[in-house]
Parts: structure tokens; C-alpha cells; sequence
């Protein structure tokens, strides 16, 4: 199945412990049908000292399930993508304006 959301959308949350927050999708797992978000599910995780970074607790974005996902439109609301032909091309658009993404 086509990924619906990529790397780079504006995507709002719909449920968990982050509802209703927004950010930027950082990069996204079809295989395991995730994605991180950057802002969003965050954890504290202790990582060890390096070359490049100090160590002790670093909170990181953790993956959200896709399904608790929506894209944001250009209203700012949430809106669920969809797949039509273009003349001979495929594209990506929101269903409650039916704008091309």
C-alpha cells in the first residue's frame, strides 16, 4: 500500500499523550507503520558520553503509530489524503478541500 504521509508533512496528532500537538515528520517506517515526529512522543534516554556529545539524559522522539496521524491542511485543520490521477500522474490530496498536496 502507498504511504499516505511522508517525510516532511505537517501532521497533527489525534490520539495518545501528545493530542493535538503538531510538527514535521522526520522520517517514516512503512514496514512497522510508523513515523517520528519531531516534537511529538518525546522520551528521556540516558546515552553515554562520546566524542560528539556529552551523554547523561537526552530526551529523543520516540515513533508514533501512522494511524494516529493526520495531515494538516492548508486551513489547519486535520484531514485525511487520498490518491487521484493528475492527467498521467499519481497525486496526494486532502479530502476536506480536495487541494493537490
Amino acid at each position: 500500500m502507498a504511504a499516505k504521509l511522508k517525510k516532511g508533512d505537517t501532521v497533527i496528532v489525534m490520539a495518545g499523550k501528545d493530542k493535538g500537538k503538531e510538527g514535521k515528520i522526520a522520517s517514516v517506517d512503512p514496514k512497522s507503520n510508523k513515523a517520528i515526529v519531531d516534537g511529538v512522543n518525546i522520551a528521556i534516554r540516558a546515552t553515554r558520553q562520546t566524542q560528539d556529545s556529552q551523554g547523561g539524559r537526552i530526551p529523543k522522539a520516540m515513533p508514533i503509530d501512522l494511524s494516529n496521524l493526520s495531515l494538516k491542511d492548508a486551513n489547519g485543520k486535520p484531514t485525511r489524503v487520498g490518491f487521484k490521477m493528475d492527467g498521467d500522474k499519481k497525486v496526494r490530496y486532502a479530502k476536506t478541500t480536495g487541494d493537490v498536496i
